[in-house]
């Protein structure tokens, strides 16, 4: 039976014990860290500001945090944005205006999870930050741009945090192992090189992941060496890094969008395999699929719109996992298919002349004339019955006076396109040749 850590430390989780004390514990982060990078230069500028750290869960963000008002020896607070709302914002911002008031110093203000917090609550803090009374940290692992409000990100600068790199892990792996007041050093336990593989790959750079995998697996040691397989037990199912409403939902999406679009068969299914496995709602990526054949695949294979809303429907009869086939295969097809963003052009065009002019008059010879004084007024005068004609065209006018002989749509060479092209330009021909004069529409008079 493996021994057991301290009774004092057994409540608390191995990533919180082992938060490193001092800078040069801080691994992985170099671009932040060292000489001339940003963090050292505000260090020896001795003046702190206020920071957003932006990056992947257990890459350091909170510890960093703590390790800066620490060292500038500054009154502070950490509170989650999870768990607090707008009242514990001003109890907090109340408690920072006494302590400048009494000690002149500022107050680190960590909010975790700054993203979290809705506009009113994030705007609750600007007025505190602008005179000084707090420096804001904010750490979040989604994009800024996106989920801060413009006046607080203008005054605070982005800090990003990479994802710790195998090396890292592992330097933070052996000090858990090797320290006995903080980590797990009393059990006098070693990682067996495949267990120490397996911990590393799966932690996804989050070292709190590690962390608590490897107290588990310490925890189902036999012997002095903690094995793959109960490293494996410990970690149970890998869990992907993946929010359905953050960055990484639509990274993924993007991923899985532009490979299709790329015609790359491979990289279509795995991205498509990443979000299954992840949890992303099937149904979701179906629409996807139904609109990048709409979009991308066009009129260069019309059968793309059938194959994508067929694998929906697949999808809805069979559920999951039978029905994810019908979505790989519908991958596979738009992958592969002929590709043309004609269409998907050529109505954008479309929409900018409908919005730059939005009340052009309908010709008469295409109006319809439902009463007598509209055939008056030359509804329909001039029309001519396209099935009439042997060709099943004629020469007349169908756009708008200001519009005529604007083209807004040119198929493109591959696939299906190829024929439309044709065709096209046979109708182009047959409307040349059975061209005739038309009288002019009436002028106005009844």
């Amino acid at each position: 039976m493996a021994k057991t850590a301290s009774p004092e430390a057994a409540h608390v989780p191995l990533a919180e014990r082992m938060r490193p004390a001092g800078f040069d514990r801080l691994y992985g982060q170099t671009h932040l860290l060292g000489q001339g990078k940003i963090l050292n230069q505000l260090i020896d500028s001795g003046r702190l500001v206020s920071m957003i750290f932006w990056g992947p869960p257990g890459s350091g963000k909170t510890t960093l945090a703590m390790m800066l008002a620490r060292h500038f020896d500054l009154p502070s607070a950490f509170f989650s944005a999870v768990l607090s709302g707008i009242k514990e914002v001003k109890e907090v911002m109340a408690r920072a205006e006494r302590e400048k008031r009494l000690t002149g110093k500022p107050m680190v203000v960590f909010v975790d999870e700054i993203h979290r917090f809705n506009k009113a609550q994030q705007a609750a803090f600007l007025p505190y930050v602008e005179r000084g009374d707090i420096i804001l940290f904010g750490s979040t692992t989604e994009n800024p741009s996106f989920e801060v409000i413009a006046p607080l990100l203008s005054r605070t600068k982005v800090l990003v945090l990479n994802p710790l790199s195998a090396e890292a892990l592992e330097r933070i792996l052996e000090d858990a192992l090797a320290d006995a007041e903080r980590g797990l050093g009393a059990l006098e336990l070693s990682l067996a090189p495949p267990a120490r593989k397996l911990l590393v790959e799966q932690s996804n750079g989050d070292a709190r992941r590690a962390l608590n995998a490897l107290e588990l697996a310490a925890g189902l040691a036999k012997g002095g060496e903690i094995t793959a397989a109960e490293v494996q037990e410990a970690l149970q199912k890998r869990i992907l890094i993946y929010d359905k409403a953050g960055e990484e939902h639509f990274n993924l999406i993007s991923a899985l969008h532009k490979s299709l679009r790329n015609s790359d068969v491979d990289a279509s299914l795995y991205w498509l395999a990443r979000m299954l496995y992840a949890g992303e709602d099937p149904l979701y990526i179906a629409r996807r699929l139904v609109r990048f054949a709409l979009e991308d695949v066009g009129l260069a294979d019309p059968q793309a719109l059938a194959v994508a809303l067929r694998a929906k429907e697949a999808y809805d009869f069979l559920g999951s996992p039978e029905g994810e086939l019908a979505l790989a295969e519908a991958a596979v097809y738009l992958a592969a298919a002929p590709k043309s963003n004609r269409v998907y052009a050529a109505f954008g065009e479309a929409m900018k002349d409908v919005e730059a002019r939005p009340h052009e008059p309908v010709p008469l010879q295409l109006r319809n004339a439902a009463t007598s004084l509209m055939k008056g007024f030359g509804y329909g005068r001039g029309y001519a019955y396209a099935h009439d004609f042997e060709a099943g065209t004629t020469a007349m006018e169908t756009m708008p006076e200001r519009l005529r002989g604007k083209r807004f749509y040119e198929p493109g060479a591959f696939g299906f396109e190829k024929d439309i092209r044709k065709r096209m330009a046979w109708w182009e021909a047959a409307k040349a040749k059975w061209r005739r004069p038309y009288s002019d529409p009436a002028d106005g008079s009844v």
